[in-house]
């Protein structure tokens, strides 16, 4: 029985590391196109880019914001290094290695920072610049479905007391820590309705 126990929650984590894996790999991928799109931006500013769908899907716009380089650099480069290191550490656990829990805490921790920050953007993107990046849209899907993975991964070695670790088991039990992640990106979704559906 104990046996049976072990190979599914083997099994589990396989599947969680894999979606974190899988998930990267689209971020990655964004944010790499995002910054070549910058990049040729920088080079020509009357460039018309490959992201550049219609008046709302405007990456032009959204490059052009103060908004998409926050720190002094590109978000974009921001989001590769997460995506990159993030695929590493899913690549490690697919395969069956092992990570320290203070890593995979941590890393937990910076997919929430991303989880704010997007949702900042995102809002910022919507309702200040008025237009939005297909590329943005990736990324936070991404970062979303990242960081539902490493809750479950991490949900058993938190900081947490024995009554709030009860509460969040409880909620991943019962699939309710998927609800907040779907409750999120439809927040998302109704935001750009009430902007652009006009």
């Amino acid at each position: 029985m104990n046996d049976i126990i072990t190979f599914m929650k083997q099994s589990t984590q396989k599947i969680l590391y894999g979606t974190v894996t899988i998930a990267s790999v689209i971020g990655f991928i964004a944010s790499f196109l995002q910054m070549i799109e910058k990049v040729e931006l920088l080079k020509n500013p009357h460039a018309v880019l490959t992201c550049n769908i219609n008046a709302i899907f405007s990456c032009t716009n959204i490059l052009n914001a103060w908004q998409s380089s926050v720190f002094g650099f590109p978000n974009s480069l921001m989001c590769i290094a997460f995506f990159a290191m993030t695929m590493a550490l899913g690549l490690v656990g697919w395969t069956g290695g092992s990570m320290n829990k203070k890593l995979r805490l941590t890393f937990q921790g910076f997919a929430l920072f991303f989880i704010g920050f997007g949702f900042w953007y995102l809002w910022q993107s919507i309702f200040i610049v008025g237009a939005l990046c297909i590329f943005c849209i990736f990324c936070y899907a991404a970062v979303l479905t990242i960081s539902g993975a490493w809750l479950r991964l991490n949900s058993n070695e938190t900081c947490l007391n024995k009554k709030h670790q009860k509460c969040l088991n409880n909620m991943i039990a019962k699939n309710f820590d998927i609800l907040i992640w779907v409750v999120i990106a439809i927040v998302i979704i109704a935001e750009m309705l009430i902007k652009f559906a006009n």
